[in-house]
This record gives C-alpha cells, sequence and structure tokens, in this order.
C-alpha cells in the first residue's frame, strides 16, 4: 500500500516536473520572442539614425559651403603665383593652410564625439588664421595686387568670424 501511495506520488511529481519543463519551455519562448522584437527595435533605430543622417547632411552648411568655395579660390591662386609669378614657398604654404580649413570642418561633420567637433573646428580656426597671415605676406611683398587682396581677406576674415562663433557657442554648450 504505501509502495502504492510512493508511486503516486512520484507521478504527481513527474508530472509537475513535465509541468515546470512545459513552463520553461514557453518562457524561453518568450524570451526569444522579446529578442525578436528587441532586435526589430534596434533595427528600426538604425534606420532611422540614418535617414536623420541624411537629413542633416542635406541641410546647407554655409561655413562647409564657404570654406570649400576659398579652397578652390586659394588652389587656383597658387597656380596663377606658381605659373604667373614664379612664388612656390609662400603660395604651397598657403595652398596647404587655405584647404585644410574646409578639411577639418568636414572632418568636424563626422567628429566622434562634442569634443571631437570643438577640435576640428578649433584647428580650421587656427588654420584659417595662418592662411590669413600668409594672405597679408602676399600682399606685403607685392605678390597680390590690392584687389586680389582685398577679395581674399574679406572672405577669410568672415570664415574666421564664422569658425570664432562656432568654437564659442560649441565650447559654452559643452559645459
Amino acid at each position: 500500500m504505501q509502495n502504492a501511495k510512493c508511486r503516486m506520488q512520484n507521478v504527481k511529481c513527474r508530472m509537475q516536473n513535465v509541468k515546470c519543463k512545459m513552463q520553461n519551455a514557453k518562457c524561453k519562448m518568450q524570451n526569444a520572442e522579446c529578442r525578436m522584437q528587441n532586435a526589430k527595435c534596434k533595427m528600426q533605430n538604425a534606420e532611422c539614425k540614418m535617414q536623420n543622417y541624411v537629413v542633416v547632411n542635406e541641410m546647407d552648411n554655409p561655413i562647409k559651403d564657404k570654406s570649400f568655395e576659398f579652397a578652390v579660390r586659394i588652389v587656383n591662386l597658387n597656380k596663377y603665383l606658381c605659373s604667373e609669378k614664379n612664388e612656390y614657398v609662400l603660395s604651397n604654404q598657403l595652398l596647404r593652410s587655405g584647404t585644410s580649413i574646409g578639411a577639418n570642418i568636414s572632418e568636424a561633420e563626422r567628429g566622434q564625439s562634442k569634443k571631437d567637433f570643438i577640435s576640428k573646428m578649433s584647428i580650421a580656426l587656427k588654420e584659417a588664421n595662418e592662411t590669413e597671415y600668409w594672405l597679408r605676406l602676399l600682399y606685403r611683398t607685392n605678390y597680390l595686387t590690392q584687389e586680389q587682396f582685398d577679395s581674399l581677406h574679406k572672405d577669410i576674415e568672415e570664415i574666421i568670424f564664422i569658425l570664432i562663433s562656432i568654437c564659442r557657442t560649441s565650447n559654452t554648450n559643452i559645459k
């Protein structure tokens, strides 16, 4: 008789074990479904970020546009100074600093952090200051006419002003 009771209890325990295993299986299925939903959400978030990235980068960026157009002018000025004035040293310095402005601004756009953005913009500002120096030197040594200098100087001063404003604002916002 006791043997039969023990067997009955064993059967009940086995049935409870089977029920527990079924509940565990259901939980595992639910967990798998949750992981799938999380993965779908992550994919949707990534798609949204990509769409935002495209929208942001399609917007007008005046400093990027101005620095690019300025770089084109500097490249053309370098060609002129080398071919017409036989000046290579100062014009190459101007070429390096004048084209570096836009390159650093473009790099800042894809900065890894706010500090990286500020760093690249600060470098662009330093390059702009250096470019302004080379323009003044080329003018004072009669490699540039008053008209050439005034036009380029006006552009570089505008770029410097914008970069100063960007750096100040960014530094204020980071604190």
